[in-house]
């Protein structure tokens, strides 16, 4: 069995307010939702010894993330995924393999960095990238708005379900966020991690309220809330624990210790 290390890149910073992102009305009690705040958007590095596989490739430069998405969003000096990779040492042309958990504009820029990768995405989810409703036009950049889309002309390979990608690395379908939102189960020698992308934005997403009988904290923000909800909760079952769900936005991440599988956060 391919065992594999991971390395969460941070690649910028998604300005994010609480009330309507990251909790549902109804846990607005139960939790502090006044304000915004700043949550890490980042991409994850797969590593064996024959392999380099990337787990998104992350958030636009400032402008267009601040124009045209979350006003005060914003990506560092050196933050972009190329930029991250080469810090490492490691060229974008030695990424084989992109795996997409969903195709927001935080997750899919500077594809065209990547001559040699195979990108991979739910076919479900590419054909609404292609043709969402209004409400979504933001998220995947319609040319509507002027832009043009990260993925506009390069081909992503479909795959539809559950399914293993390469030895060690699964993708399953958890949608709710979007409609074909997937999350990447690698295998380690600490057990199974998955890259859950956005199925939570933040660890309080995985909280149950017992007070009204929740077993989750279902965020605000979703295509589907039903949807939403199943998926946190297959999330819950599928991980060994806490530990091992790797989230796109949760601010833990920058700050958590490294370990054998797991490495030092590159941000």
């Amino acid at each position: 069995m391919s065992t594999w290390t991971i390395t969460p890149i941070v690649t910028g910073y998604a300005n994010s307010d609480k009330k309507t992102y990251l909790y549902h009305h109804s846990t607005h009690p139960y939790y502090n939702v006044e304000g915004k705040v700043l949550l890490p958007t980042l991409a994850f590095l797969a590593e064996s010894e024959k392999r380099l596989i990337l787990v998104d490739t992350g958030m636009s430069w400032t402008d267009r993330a601040s124009t045209v998405h979350h006003p005060g969003s914003y990506q560092p000096e050196g933050a972009a995924i190329h930029e991250r990779l080469a810090s490492l040492g490691i060229r974008c042309e030695e990424i084989s393999l992109v795996i997409f958990t969903h195709l927001h504009w935080d997750h899919v820029f500077y594809m065209e960095k990547f001559v040699h990768a195979r990108f991979i995405a739910q076919r479900k989810e590419y054909e609404f990238a292609l043709n969402p409703i209004p409400l979504y036009y933001k998220s995947y950049e319609h040319p509507v708005l002027g832009v043009r889309r990260p993925f506009e002309g390069i081909r992503i390979d479909l795959v539809d379900g559950e399914q293993e990608i390469t030895p060690g690395i699964r993708v399953f379908p958890s949608p709710g966020h979007s409609p074909g939102h997937q999350s990447v189960e690698i295998d380690t020698v600490e057990g199974i991690y998955i890259c859950c992308g956005d199925s939570i934005f933040i660890y309080d997403n995985l909280t149950p309220i017992p007070e009204i009988h929740y077993t989750i904290t279902p965020p605000a923000r979703y295509a589907n809330v039903l949807e939403t909800w199943k998926s946190i909760e297959e999330l819950k079952t599928r991980a060994k624990g806490k530990d091992f769900i790797l989230p796109a936005h949760a601010p833990e991440l920058q700050t958590r210790q490294p370990t054998k599988a797991v490495l030092a956060t590159l941000g």
